[in-house]
């Protein structure tokens, strides 16, 4: 694999740091910045929602860029927004720095995968991208504990300054690696994006994405403040186990996407939406019980993720009946999907604890996760429905060959 790969690598490990990283750190910013637990949480929302807008509209608005260009681009305003977070003086700055990164955060993704496949043959293509996308699962296992011990001990500051040095790296390893004669595929309009949108059966799977998403966020995003008030965790120990969490989903996202391979993808979203709910409210049980908090993280960690290959998997199936003219498309809307999921989760969450407590949010998450178990539910009735129809419509046609 070519160095460039790596330096792409590094882009995604930085990025989803900074994504996740301020789970960890809900606590700390609250009490730095004289706010609310909930207000705290809103830094989630809000980097979601940069994301779930940015991916389709700047991808669109920037698909004729030359892509070196637009890829240094986005790592610098990555690395700006991060440096503005950590000079950031107040709340409505560092709001206002996690809208900046997220708007990268989608594009990057969208463009990185074009750039991974050229840098290698065809043969290799599907290895550049899982190369590129290990960045985001050593992120979770690696960098936001560490992230999240940096800011406990230095400072919250701290913490975004040590990712906008990954991002200065980042961008200094890209200029320096990738070249710059790389050809991007044709930009998927603004109005082929809403044609996709216009599709009942993907919009069914981009709300069980949202939701299944979603329901594991309402809690997670509060999971700091659980295990320190409820669980009785001190501050310096969230980080190690952030870190069993982040172990946990690579874990589950290998897994996840070996059972969709074996059973199919909406059976095996039926089993892990099924297990995700019925750990989150077992959450609400052994929260108050250390070791039982930590081995209940371990086991949701692996099920939040889990659900990722199949999603995938399946808005990718269905675009192929539905929208066989804007597959990707499709699922790169499936990735604005999990940040809206994200969003939703986080900002639902801080109302639960705003009104009913920090230990509302887990089964409340259950419940939203059993929402996302019966559409997709449905869904499978549906797909069900529709072979049959096709049988059917295929039998009289038989029946005159005879």
């Amino acid at each position: 694999m070519p160095l460039a790969l790596w330096a792409l690598a590094l882009s995604a490990f930085a990025i989803g740091t900074t994504e996740f990283v301020i789970v960890g750190l809900v606590p700390t910013i609250a009490s730095s910045l004289h706010v609310s637990v909930p207000s705290a949480g809103l830094l989630v929302t809000m980097y979601a929602l940069g994301v779930a807008v940015g991916a389709p509209v700047l991808t669109a608005l920037t698909g004729r860029l030359p892509r070196k260009a637009l890829l240094l681009g986005l790592m610098a305003l990555f690395t700006a927004g991060n440096l503005l977070a950590w000079m950031a003086p107040g709340y409505g700055a560092l709001m206002a720095a996690r809208v900046l990164t997220g708007l990268t955060h989608g594009v990057f993704f969208s463009i990185g995968s074009t750039i991974a496949t050229s840098l290698v043959p065809k043969e290799k293509a599907a290895s550049a991208i899982a190369l590129m996308f290990s960045g985001l699962t050593v992120a979770l296992v690696t960098g936001v504990p560490l992230g999240t011990f940096i800011g406990q001990t230095f400072g919250w500051q701290a913490t975004f300054l040590a990712v906008a040095l990954l991002g200065a790296i980042a961008v200094a390893g890209s200029w320096r690696l990738i070249p710059a004669n790389i050809r991007g595929s044709a930009p998927a309009p603004l109005r082929t994006q809403l044609a996709v949108l216009r599709q009942p059966r993907l919009l069914l799977v981009y709300a069980m994405t949202a939701l299944g998403y979603g329901g594991s966020f309402t809690a997670f995003t509060f999971l700091a403040p659980i295990l320190q008030e409820v669980s009785g965790f001190p501050a310096a120990s969230v980080g190690l186990v952030m870190l069993v969490y982040g172990v946990s989903v690579a874990i589950g996202n290998i897994a996840g996407g070996k059972l969709a391979d074996r059973v199919g993808p909406v059976r095996a979203l039926q089993w892990v939406f099924a297990a995700l709910a019925l750990v989150l409210l077992v959450l609400t049980f052994t929260a108050p019980h250390r070791w039982l908090a930590v081995a209940t993280v371990l086991l949701w960690g692996g099920f939040a993720f889990g659900s990722v290959p199949g999603l995938q998997v399946y808005v990718v199936r269905r675009a192929e009946q539905d929208a066989p003219q804007a597959v990707d498309v499709a699922s790169g809307l499936n990735i604005a999907a999990f940040n809206v999921g994200i969003a939703i989760g986080a900002s639902g969450g801080g109302l639960v604890v705003a009104h009913l407590g920090l230990m509302a949010t887990p089964w409340i998450g259950a419940l939203v996760v059993l929402g996302a178990l019966a559409l997709t539910t449905l869904s499978g009735r549906l797909d069900r429905a529709e072979k049959a129809d096709r049988r059917c419509a295929a039998s009289p046609v038989t029946m005159a060959g005879m």
